[in-house]
């Protein structure tokens, strides 16, 4: 993010905190009656973070399911994820986020490229709203997620050059771009994943510019997500 305004003087909307539920206090929310029979009984008097589905109290490295009425991010059990693996599960509302993780080597744009994306600053995910009908591109920032007005034209023009980014599945998996200077990364994630990015930056950002404690969060997350990705051509 080093060289750009975080908050600088684009077309954006205004913040809005989002992402995953261990960054905010957790909320039950109820199944659709079709699917309350798979439900179990909220566990007494036991800490930790549990299931915003059933109650069952989960381990650090536990799913997660997208509401796509809410448009959030539910922390869950892997007896309740598989649930909505299906397409169609529960209506559609609930989508279980996979665990895709791609690095793309070849990926490459250049400043007037980035620039014709409208994003302020140097990292952002883009997905595909399935309730909207097109591509949404958000960026980490000291507020939350948050939303840039994404030029389409120009977007189009960055997956014509690179087909793979046009294979996600709706609202659960994401295209993150890192662009600096020195070049620009690209990674196809899971949605949970740009949404902990998030989370690192609300976290350590401090000041105008970040301070070198939030560079050096956001590097080992950039590090640690090279090591979980498999590498494609595309």
């Amino acid at each position: 993010m080093e060289g750009r305004d975080p908050l600088g003087p684009r077309r954006v909307s205004e913040p809005r905190p989002r992402g995953l539920r261990r960054f905010v206090a957790p909320q039950r929310r109820a199944l659709p009656p079709n699917l309350q029979h798979a439900t179990r009984p909220a566990p007494q008097a036991r800490s930790g973070e549990v299931c915003e589905m059933c109650g069952e109290v989960l381990a650090d490295d536990h799913p997660h399911v997208v509401d796509l009425d809410e448009r959030g991010l539910l922390c869950v059990c892997r007896a309740c994820y598989l649930l909505f693996t299906h397409e169609g599960a529960a209506g559609g509302r609930y989508r279980a986020v996979p665990d895709r993780y791609l690095y793309l080597p070849d990926f490459a744009l250049d400043g007037s490229q980035w620039d014709a994306l409208q994003i302020p600053v140097g990292v952002a995910f883009f997905f595909r709203n399935s309730r909207l009908g097109r591509v949404a591109a958000f960026y980490p920032s000291p507020g939350g997620a948050t939303e840039s007005l994404l030029d389409l034209e120009a977007w189009d023009d960055v997956t014509a050059r690179h087909p793979a980014l046009g294979d996600l599945a709706p609202d659960v998996e994401a295209v993150l771009l890192r662009h600096s200077e020195e070049g620009s990364e690209c990674y196809i994630v899971p949605i949970d994943a740009c949404y902990e990015l998030v989370g690192i930056v609300r976290k350590h950002w401090k000041g105008f510019d970040g301070g070198a404690e939030a560079r050096a969060a956001i590097d080992a997350f950039f590090g640690s997500l090279r090591d979980r990705c498999r590498v494609v051509e595309g």
